[in-house]
């Protein structure tokens, strides 16, 4: 498990994603959605990428601050989302694919995003939902600890992507979802969107496998597109995204 937290393994990782053409694929498609939240943002102040880790986000978004927990060779600062560096309202645009399940106190972290977003700033998750493929891969095959009954939105860790609860995400913003609205008032949901049923799992994830040839990539897709429109609890990964409001009565959407 502790080579999981070693920095050194960015060439690696960065070598599988630009490597695996659906992986990549995927990711390009993360970071499109990261770019058409960014536009509509204030014109002032940061966009940040929390758990950038070995990604290409870059090429997408080249304004954006790359940051890590882990001083992962190419981003710009590390960075711990629980304690930001970052003044408050000194950011426009935060942004994370597949960390929040990594963060071991996900109520501080929202504490400091409500802190430092400006008005009218965006959050945008990308992240596991527990839906009727995944929940079955997170329980018996995925290795992250995957904890759907968990009472907590903390969990005890021994490095930063050795602990998780592949969960979190779902329990925030579905199962404990008033809770939140309570906390912070400020953090808007504006949506809640579950996609990619089957794509990141045949696609081996971070692994060096994948069971998508190339040619396949868009029928995988297509499959993948269809099953949401069927039902968003076929979905593997969820899309959430939040806005600072000044006005804490403003109704969520």
């Amino acid at each position: 498990m502790d080579d999981l937290n070693d920095p050194g393994r960015a060439g690696e990782i960065r070598q599988v994603l630009l490597g695996k053409y659906g992986l990549r694929s995927l990711y390009e498609e993360i970071y499109a959605r990261y770019r058409e939240c960014l536009d509509r943002t204030p014109n002032k102040g940061l966009a940040v990428e929390l758990g950038s880790g070995a990604g290409f986000v870059k090429l997408a978004v080249p304004e954006i601050v790359t940051t890590d927990i882990l001083a992962y060779d190419g981003v710009d600062a590390v960075v711990d989302g629980t304690a930001m560096p970052f003044a408050n309202r000194s950011i426009r645009f935060v942004c994370m694919w597949n960390v929040l399940h990594h963060i071991p106190d996900a109520e501080a972290l929202f504490r400091e995003l409500d802190r430092c977003l400006l008005p009218g700033g965006r959050i945008l998750i990308q992240d596991q939902h527990v839906g009727w493929i995944s929940k079955w891969v997170l329980q018996y095959i995925h290795h992250e600890p995957f904890r759907p009954e968990a009472t907590k939105w903390a969990f005890a860790t021994d490095g930063p992507l050795c602990g998780a609860n592949g969960a979190l995400a779902w329990i925030v913003f579905q199962r404990d979802v008033e809770r939140f609205r309570r906390l912070f008032p400020r953090l808007q949901i504006r949506h809640y969107r579950p996609h990619t049923p089957l794509r990141f799992w045949l696609a081996g994830g971070l692994k060096k496998w994948s069971l998508i040839p190339p040619g396949a990539w868009p029928l995988v897709t297509a499959l993948d597109r269809w099953l949401i429109k069927l039902s968003a609890q076929f979905g593997s990964f969820v899309e959430i995204e939040l806005e600072k409001v000044e006005n804490a009565n403003e109704n969520p959407a």
